[in-house]
């Protein structure tokens, strides 16, 4: 998450050098539910007793307003598509989400 976190930030400092106006925050989904509870609260701090500094910069960003998170359910995400591997059912109805059609190719030949 922080890693997107720090991308978000370039890009909306590099739209503002170039004169783009009036950006809106930024909503970047994750699955993880306790990622994005503890990023949206600052009082988990003492629960959680170890917190790196990636997570105190996406923190900071969703203090600032630059970023917003939401949680998004695992099986609908369709990024899992490129970084996973997936059951054929929920593959094949992301590859229809994508606008893309799984072609009945053969290696045997017809």
């Amino acid at each position: 998450m922080s890693n997107a976190a720090s991308e978000i930030t370039w890009l909306v400092r590099l739209l503002e050098e170039i004169g783009v106006q009036g950006l809106k925050s930024i909503t970047l989904n994750c699955d993880n539910q306790s990622a994005t509870y503890i990023a949206k609260n600052p009082v988990f701090h003492y629960k959680t007793k170890h917190l790196e500094i990636d997570c105190h910069f996406t923190r900071d960003k969703v203090m600032e307003g630059l970023i917003s998170l939401s949680y998004l359910p695992t099986k609908v995400q369709l990024a899992d598509l490129f970084t996973e591997a997936l059951p054929s059912a929920q593959f094949n109805e992301h590859l229809s989400k994508l606008g893309m059609l799984q072609s009945a190719s053969s290696l045997w030949g017809v």
